[in-house]
């Protein structure tokens, strides 16, 4: 139930799909494309804790993609490879709403494409939580992955995508709500399988 909330949460643009369990009435491609996502996700992972034995013991972290269609998700997932996004930006008045906890400095990740397949696995640095108005150009920069235009680029990519969320529960206007801020450095990607 954690797992489908933050799903929910995490937005960056965030939000994000986990590999789950595939229900007994799923159809075969459905089912052939869990196997493929398991498989690329436990893979990746797999193959990480082999050149990091400190992660041997770990289980394996959550598996997700960035924002909510393929093309960002694909686009946000390359420049997690490239090492040029390093942020990601979610609505911290969802994290109250569900009971879920924020993101911790340590946590890993394994971001995906849209389909699933594993691209990088992220650590994240730093969680702080500013209001939407007070997002600095700094911040921007990390999150969109591009310098150019960045605090103008944001607001414009996050702007409908947080009202997407609000417009159900009475928020008037977006300008002072919290943002949950998550610095992350990508430790591992696709090229190093």
């Amino acid at each position: 139930m954690k797992i489908a909330i933050t799903v929910l949460l995490l937005v960056s643009i965030g939000c994000k799909n986990e590999a789950t369990t595939p229900k007994p009435t799923a159809s075969l491609e459905e089912l052939q494309t869990q196997q493929y996502i398991e498989s690329s996700v436990s893979a990746m992972w797999r193959n990480f804790k082999q050149a990091h034995p400190e992660y041997a013991n770990e289980p394996q972290p959550n598996a997700d993609f960035f924002h909510d269609n393929k093309e960002d998700a694909n686009r946000l997932a390359a420049l997690t490879v490239l090492g040029k996004k390093q942020a990601s930006s979610s609505l911290y008045f969802l994290y109250e709403k569900y009971g879920v906890d924020l993101p911790q400095a340590g946590n890993l990740q394994i971001i995906t494409d849209f389909e699933g397949k594993a691209q990088a696995i992220i650590k994240t640095k730093t969680v702080d939580t500013v209001a939407y108005n007070d997002i600095s150009k700094t911040y921007a920069i990390l999150d969109m992955g591009t310098a150019l235009n960045a605090l103008e680029q944001w607001k414009k990519a996050h702007q409908a995508f947080f009202e997407s969320y609000t417009k159900d529960s009475g928020v008037q206007t977006i300008d002072s709500l919290l943002i949950v801020c998550e610095t992350f450095e990508t430790i591992w990607t696709k090229d190093n399988q």
